[in-house]
């Protein structure tokens, strides 16, 4: 059973997925061309919205290969059709709701590839606070911000969606 902290974690991947999942469902509801919509950048040198929703599921993910004492292996990130990008997001719900570590794994060194020749080592929770977490939201971000450059009618009560439940309103005087 994942403690504390671990089950800290697993509550926020797996609204954060939700709420990724969510605004894929807006955008598939007013795009004329989803899968097209996947092929879409904010910028020339800024990967695709597929690649973006695999990137963001690839973050918990590895996370959860990782608690696990697994190599973390990556998604594919041609992600072409939404069936897959949904089959990405569910896949990865999976993983994370599966996690079974304790917190003393986040008091463990985790190694991080930055790229051909580079990494660095990090104790685990800066590595989830520095690094996981910060890529985590840039790439639903990056999503989110390629979906209202379709024209998908998103506003931040999409993206805070996780919110909902704890919101109250006050009695009009």
């Amino acid at each position: 059973m994942a403690t504390q902290e671990i089950a800290e974690l697993q509550r926020v991947f797996l609204s954060r997925l939700d709420t990724l999942d969510h605004i894929l469902d807006v955008g598939e509801k007013h795009l004329a061309d989803p899968a097209a919509a996947l092929q879409e950048r904010l910028a020339p040198d800024m990967f695709p919205l597929g690649t973006q929703i695999a990137f963001a599921c690839n973050q918990p993910r590895g996370f959860s290969q990782w608690c696990a004492g697994e190599p973390v292996e990556n998604l594919a990130t041609d992600v072409d059709s939404m069936a897959l990008a949904r089959a990405h997001i569910r896949q990865t719900r999976e993983r994370v709701a599966g996690i079974r570590a304790s917190d003393g794994k986040l008091e463990e060194i985790k190694r991080i590839g930055l790229g051909p020749g580079r990494y660095c080592e990090l104790p685990a929770r800066q590595y989830v606070s520095d690094y996981l977490l910060p890529n985590f939201y840039f790439h639903i971000t990056t999503a989110y911000a390629i979906l209202r450059k379709l024209g998908v009618p998103l506003g931040k009560a999409d993206y805070m969606s996780f919110l909902a439940p704890h919101v109250k309103h006050t009695e009009d005087t």
